[in-house]
């Protein structure tokens, strides 16, 4: 008989209006239609759902996870091992926040202070911004960073977030390729430019040095664990081949 999208909708917790979209772009399609019109879901469906369900709670769009899924070699016993990788990330982070909530909570009961190390543990490596002044203030790349992005509003700032997001994931997806994969150079390619585009001029060899600090900064290396184990050393060794070949090319 298959589920109807009612069913459907309720199991996985999903609105009808998201299935009814997930249909129209074919990214979720019911393996029938009944003769009233009626859209009926098999268990494979159901599987696929949650394979999709996954790939969004990691914040993949909705183009990237249909590029994923529907790419003959995709692999759907690698991709929950993948998935549970990038979850137990993301749970560590999760659990060294509470507990620095903790000791929040106890320093303010007790009337005592707390370690400055301590008050900051667990939070994103790329909201550390003092750090990064610290590093790069006096560098013309920081104080052109800083001139552009305090022009930008909050619709910006959504922009620039979505375009890195679709970036990253792009590259995540296509780690199996290979870092010198013509279209795993293509995003890096698109992400060098993100970088000119949106806040420094990032010369090659600055980009190649931004590639090693992703692996020499553990705080950076566990960001891009949490989006695919091994990330940070792919993306080291896809920024290299796209700058050392624009070297390369600078020498002739």
């Amino acid at each position: 008989m298959g589920y109807t999208v009612k069913a459907v909708s309720k199991l996985a917790g999903v609105s009808v209006r998201t299935l009814h979209h997930y249909d129209a772009i074919g990214l979720l399609k019911p393996a029938q239609v009944s003769g009233a019109g009626y859209r009926l879901y098999s268990d494979d469906d159901l599987q696929r759902l949650q394979q999709i369900l996954f790939f969004r709670e990691l914040e993949f769009s909705l183009q990237e996870v249909a590029d994923i899924m529907n790419d003959p070699t995709f692999d759907r016993r690698q991709a929950l091992l993948n998935h549970k990788h990038a979850l137990m990330a993301r749970q560590q982070e999760l659990r060294q926040l509470i507990k620095t909530i903790d000791r929040t909570l106890d320093s303010l009961e007790r009337n005592t202070p707390m370690k400055d190390k301590e008050m900051f543990e667990g939070f994103d490596p790329s909201k550390y911004e003092e750090e990064a002044k610290q590093r790069w203030g006096n560098t013309p790349a920081w104080k052109e960073s800083q001139r552009r992005t305090k022009k930008y509003t909050k619709e910006d700032w959504a922009a620039i977030k979505q375009e890195a997001s679709e970036i990253t994931n792009g590259i995540a997806s296509r780690m199996d390729r290979g870092p010198s994969d013509p279209e795993v150079q293509q995003y890096v390619q698109r992400f060098h430019q993100h970088i000119n585009d949106r806040y420094y001029t990032c010369p090659a060899e600055m980009f190649r040095g931004l590639g090693d600090m992703y692996v020499q900064d553990e705080r950076f290396t566990a960001n891009y664990e949490r989006i695919k184990p091994g990330l940070a050393q792919f993306m080291r060794s896809a920024m290299h081949v796209y700058c050392d070949r624009l070297l390369r090319e600078a020498e002739r």
